[in-house]
């Protein structure tokens, strides 16, 4: 996978509200049918599901965009924007406007759509636009906030309804492995003692991993086709690890289908939204 891209420019780690609106530059990424179907390897699909891993018959997954525009959220970090020692991941969304190509070229650009004052930290909402999609990464920076922003929407909270359905999805113990070759190299889902330094005791699954693996088993509760994923979203609200059993709760929304997934009782994902053709 190759790209182009053109340099980010942006003020120092000293004026979080400045950083509202900046643009982060825009990006060409190239990949041939090779890519998607790692891909779909990746967040759980079975040899026997030819139209995802099969060149004669490919239907790209619409969540192998956000390994194309992670370079979106890097650039800020990179930028200056918040320490990228202590920032995590918080929210991701996603919006389909049509499909991706089973190969070819994606130009991108992306920006800061927002910048949010929590007090002690501040969310980056970094904005990824294409022709084929939009997606936001939301990121919690900590000791960034109390520069007397907005603070922003609060996290939806789980239906207090009964859940309408409930799936059981087990991640693979070598499923972190396959998906850091899709370009997210973090030594923090490989290494364990990288893992060890951040407070974890072996390394974890990828948390957009994670969010694409749930969306095959959520297709085929509702009788959908995964590549018809229309829109996305879902709140990293805990780590997963390599070989940990997912329990799905989902209710049935007016246009939508809400989830939230957790492991032995915990919650990991919150906020789930996931809307198919």
């Amino acid at each position: 996978m190759s790209g182009r891209s053109e340099p980010v420019g942006g003020p120092s780690m000293g004026s979080t509200g400045e950083w509202r609106g900046r643009e982060l530059g825009t990006k060409t990424v190239t990949y041939d049918e090779t890519r998607p179907i790692l891909y779909a390897l990746a967040v759980g699909a079975d040899a026997s599901d030819l139209d995802l891993v099969f060149e004669e018959r490919l239907r790209v997954l619409p969540t192998f965009a956000l390994t194309l525009a992670q370079w979106a959220p890097d650039a800020l970090g990179s930028a200056g924007a918040f320490d990228i020692r202590t920032a995590v991941h918080g929210t991701q969304r996603l919006r389909v406007l049509k499909p991706l190509p089973r190969s070819g070229s994606v130009e991108m650009k992306a920006r800061v759509a927002e910048v949010w004052d929590k007090g002690s930290a501040a969310v980056f909402d970094v904005a990824v636009e294409s022709e084929y999609f939009e997606a936001t990464w939301s990121l919690f920076a900590p000791g960034r906030g109390g520069f007397g922003g907005d603070r922003g929407p609060s996290a939806r909270r789980r239906p207090e309804t009964s859940p309408t359905g409930s799936l059981a999805v087990r991640t693979a113990p070598n499923q972190a492995a396959l998906y850091r070759l899709l370009g997210d190299r973090h030594h923090l889902h490989i290494d364990p003692e990288a893992a060890k330094t951040a407070g974890m005791p072996r390394p974890i699954m990828h948390g957009l991993c994670t969010l694409a693996a749930m969306t095959l088993p959520l297709a085929s509760s509702l009788g959908a086709h995964p590549a018809d994923l229309t829109e996305l979203e879902g709140r990293f609200a805990a780590p997963v690890f390599p070989g940990d059993a997912l329990q799905i709760d989902t209710w049935k929304d007016a246009e939508a289908t809400l989830f939230e997934a957790a492991v032995d009782g915990k919650t990991v994902i919150s906020a789930g939204r996931v809307r198919f053709a």
